[in-house]
């Protein structure tokens, strides 16, 4: 019977500690004298009744089982009792199965300050971050403060509240910014069922609170040049329609994040309210 080398393929260091396998001759040979090689041929070969013994480690002799495979791969793998190594790729990797890196969730709610800023200046960023945060507070207050100023941005309604007594004027005023808030209510609910019927998946407060803030917040700065040049002047008009396309970009931008849409179907959710806010406010026909 073959023998195994003691000690995971090392040497012990000392000579009691070597075993040595018992060699066998074939029936009527006898065993050579001490120090002398045994003929060619006297050991048995495999497959002759014989154990031929263990595999050599794939280390080599001398060295320890656990070194690493030899080159050109490992001889056990795939066999019974052993498994083969592999690498699992990174999904959302380079060539993974995703195009890029998914974006990162809905971060914390941001205060009325953040948010305004956020959407003249971040407005992906807020948008998406927001998307399942309701503003109505933001959303109320500033829609009614554009309203109660929007009356001095057209040439008559101005013209009538500077004429009228003030208790006549306070009424028009309050009036016309309780009419902008439902105006902005109604169109932020239109845009948000034609985005459902797209396919959106978004909540109906978040959208149309947002909605409501860039309906004013964008047509800001037309009205500040309209309160002392009033709404006819070129350079009123000028503002006006590239603040309508500013409008048209923040809410397809708002409508895709919130809903989940590509920017095409997003564009067609807002068009109502676009083509709205074009006719009443930017052309001066509200």
């Amino acid at each position: 019977m073959a023998g195994f080398r003691s000690g995971r393929g090392r040497d012990s260091g000392s000579a009691q500690g070597r075993q040595y396998p018992q060699q066998q001759y074939p029936y009527g040979q006898q065993q050579p004298p001490y120090g002398q090689q045994p003929a060619p041929g006297a050991w048995p070969q495999a497959g002759q009744g014989q154990y031929p013994g263990p595999p050599q480690p794939p280390g080599g002799p001398g060295q320890p089982e656990y070194f690493g495979p030899p080159q050109g791969g490992d001889p056990y793998a795939n066999n019974p009792g052993h498994t083969q190594s592999f690498s699992v790729q990174d999904p959302y990797g380079q060539g993974g199965y995703h195009d890029g890196p998914p974006e990162p969730p809905p971060g914390p709610r941001l205060s009325w300050k953040e948010l305004l800023s956020g959407v003249v200046l971040r407005p992906n960023r807020t948008f998406w971050q927001m998307r399942d945060y309701p503003v109505w507070g933001p959303a109320l207050l500033v829609t009614f403060l554009y309203g109660l100023l929007a009356v001095f941005g057209f040439d008559k309604a101005r013209e009538d509240a500077i004429n009228t007594t003030i208790s006549s004027a306070i009424p028009y005023v309050l009036t016309t910014g309780i009419a902008m808030v439902i105006a902005g209510l109604l169109l932020g609910v239109v845009t948000h069922t034609l985005a459902r019927q797209l396919g959106g998946v978004g909540s109906w407060a978040p959208t149309v609170g947002l909605s409501m803030l860039i309906m004013s917040l964008t047509d800001a700065p037309r009205l500040v040049f309209a309160l002392f040049l009033g709404g006819d002047a070129s350079l009123v008009q000028l503002l006006g329609w590239l603040t309508w396309i500013a409008s048209g970009f923040l809410f397809t931008s708002m409508v895709s994040r919130s809903h989940d849409l590509p920017w095409l179907k997003a564009l067609g959710a807002s068009a109502i309210q676009l083509l709205a806010l074009l006719f009443l406010i930017k052309l001066g026909t509200f």
